[in-house]
């Protein structure tokens, strides 16, 4: 079978190397592009493209006529997985199964962090949401800050639509001292003022989350479900540096039940969560794998190959996953080849 995944995480490496351990000795031939061609993962693909730098419909147009050039069975979209949830027939008229979640209103609603915690708080309660505002302008910006701060929370920053860390500040309320230039990273943070003066640039601006910083350890909860059921939840937590550790947290591998029983969130998702005074508060719920799923996958549980099966129509089995794993990692150089990159 031909596998495809466009645009990706450097990660997505490891989950082409799990799809092709699979249990089932089954074979498949992987597909990648990019339009970097020095994207590390296109060395791990059978064979890896140069994609168009494009975006919405002409890259959706580029996608069908990928799959369709290359006789691709089954697409693993990152890179405009909501706008290919709304356009999915077509994809299968083609044939191709794609791991994508069919619900394209809820892709939709994921995809924009404000949009998501609307919907749960207006929802059956299964978070605890981050106080927070939506702002587009500086003077709600610095009505926003000024409330939080009332309520004796420390104050972030982030764009309702992104990924990762991306736009993510902290602001903090001193100014740089010698010691922090000396003994400090750049990091995340920034100074009041300064937010001020970069959002004042423009009358308005995309929709930004003003909300509380929540100080406690960080949980990735990578999950493994079809629309009907959820077999696997693995929480992870973010430790100090690079360090990570599966948990067996019954209250988070709870929230991930309940969360998945009203919202039927098929294949593989992740949801993030940082605790605050005891209380894991939700920071955002991704529809797709995450950067990190390679340290949920030595609980012992295959994910990107169980999701396949998933999406195949194929009986999974029962999982005893093992918990209690802490694990780093550490970069190796790679020789790049471009022998086999289009």
């Amino acid at each position: 079978m031909k596998i495809w995944f466009n645009r990706w995480f450097t990660t997505v490496s490891h989950y082409m190397d799990m799809i092709r351990d699979n249990e089932d000795h089954r074979k498949f031939t992987i597909y990648g592009t990019s339009p970097n061609k020095d994207a590390l993962y296109l060395q791990n693909c059978d064979y890896a493209f140069v994609e168009p730098d494009v975006s919405g419909d002409e890259y959706i147009e580029f996608c069908l006529d990928f799959c369709q050039k290359h006789g691709i069975d089954i697409f693993i979209p990152r890179k405009e997985n909501v706008l290919i949830s709304k356009r999915l027939a077509e994809f299968e008229a083609l044939g191709v199964k794609v791991l994508v979640c069919p619900d394209a209103a809820l892709m939709e609603t994921l995809d924009n962090k404000a949009a998501a915690y609307q919907t749960l708080i207006s929802g059956e309660p299964i978070f605890t949401i981050p106080d927070y505002h939506i702002v587009n302008n500086i003077d709600d910006f610095k009505k926003a800050y000024s409330g939080l701060k009332e309520k004796g929370h420390t104050v972030c920053f982030k764009p309702a639509v992104g990924e990762g860390a991306q736009g993510f500040r902290v602001i903090k309320e001193e100014m740089e001292s010698i010691h922090h230039l000396f003994h400090s990273g750049g990091g995340y943070r920034i100074s009041y003022n300064h937010a001020c003066e970069i959002l004042g640039q423009q009358e308005t601006f995309p929709d930004l989350m003003v909300l509380e910083y929540l100080e406690g350890r960080e949980y990735s909860i990578d999950c493994l479900a079809s629309s009907d059921r959820l077999y696997a939840a693995i929480p992870r937590m973010k430790g100090d540096g690079r360090v990570r550790e599966l948990v067996e947290s019954a209250e988070l591998i709870d929230l991930a039940h309940k969360f998945h029983r009203l919202y039927k969130l098929p294949y593989v998702f992740n949801i993030q969560v940082k605790y605050t005074d005891s209380v894991p508060k939700l920071l955002e719920i991704n529809p797709r794998m995450s950067g990190g799923l390679h340290f949920s996958c030595l609980s012992g549980i295959n994910f990107p190959y169980m999701a396949i099966k998933i999406l195949l129509g194929e009986e999974i089995g029962h999982f005893r996953p093992q918990f209690g794993i802490r694990a780093s990692h550490i970069e190796k150089e790679m020789i790049l080849k471009y022998g086999d990159i289009s």
